[in-house]
């Protein structure tokens, strides 16, 4: 017999359509499926769905409210409130995912491999992310955004940093549980390579605790971005972002607020999305919170 005749662990690995099926059947899991995908299609499409040019300025138009011509009103300069919040999301969302995939790319294989290895790098690593972990996550990102300096690419850095040792500490408590388990050490015995029984072995029966993580790590990289948007080491003016709006908006809120409520609502609704989302799918994937199958 050999490591390649081996089976995988099958610790409860839901196929997509059961997970699928039983993520509907939550009220709340079915509320942020939905709120997600919608806000993901309104950011990849924003150039279709926005009713006007997100740039083009109305002078005569500025700080006006909710209208036939403008669903949401229109910013200081006449800008439309709506088609810029489609594109804030496109603008947030791609910092967000380029920050979540940055940390779990690095900080799951910190992690995976600390749990695998041991001995001094197992040490040196966590003792590197308690480092991390010391620091406010917004003071953090502020701290490294002030070194690189303003941008999408160098915000989406400074978030994927400051959630690297989440991951990595995250993903390091059950990759130990299941290095010690019986079919690792089958799989070892018949000269399975590390690689092999990582990748084989251990990384697909992560996956549940990969798609939780990533989904909430999502909702809080949201807010994040926002909060960097709006201190101004964020994303640039004149590209809309929901962060940068907020910001923009605060100074006319006696004359207008629309702006900055929509601008506000947006946020929420982005975060509340990935939030519910990842909520349900830790009910739906532990079976200790879903009961006997």
């Amino acid at each position: 017999m050999s490591a390649a005749a081996l089976p995988n662990a099958r610790p409860a690995q839901p196929r997509a359509r059961g997970l699928l099926a039983r993520l509907l059947c939550d009220p709340l899991g079915r509320l942020g499926l939905i709120m997600t995908v919608l806000i993901l299609l309104m950011a990849v499409f924003a150039g279709t769905l926005a009713p006007v040019d997100p740039f083009k300025q109305d002078i005569l138009g500025r700080l006006g409210g909710p209208s036939a011509r403008h669903l949401l009103g229109t910013d200081q300069f006449g800008r439309d409130t709506l088609s810029r919040i489609l594109y804030g999301y496109r603008a947030s969302l791609g910092v967000a995912v380029g920050a979540v995939t940055i940390a779990l790319l690095i900080g799951g294989t910190l992690g995976i491999l600390a749990a695998y290895l041991g001995g001094w790098f197992d040490r040196v690593v966590m003792r590197v992310m308690d480092v991390l972990l010391a620091f406010p996550v917004i003071l953090l990102a502020i701290g490294i955004v002030a070194v690189l300096g303003p941008g999408p690419a160098n915000t989406a850095l400074a978030i994927g940093v400051v959630y690297i040792p989440t991951f990595a500490r995250l993903l390091r408590a059950p990759a130990l549980v299941l290095k010690a388990s019986e079919y690792v050490s089958a799989a070892q015995a018949l000269g399975a390579s590390d690689g092999r029984v990582i990748f084989r072995h251990i990384l697909p029966n992560i996956v549940a605790v990969l798609l939780i993580q990533t989904s909430l790590a999502l909702s809080t990289a949201i807010l994040v971005e926002a909060s960097l948007s709006f201190l101004g080491l964020g994303t640039r003016p004149p590209t809309p972002s929901l962060g940068l709006m907020l910001s923009e908006a605060r100074t006319f809120l006696t004359l207008q607020p629309w702006p900055a409520v929509f601008s506000g609502l947006a946020i929420l609704i982005a975060s509340l999305g990935f939030n519910l989302l990842g909520d349900s799918l830790r009910d739906v994937l532990d079976p200790r919170l879903r009961g006997q199958e």
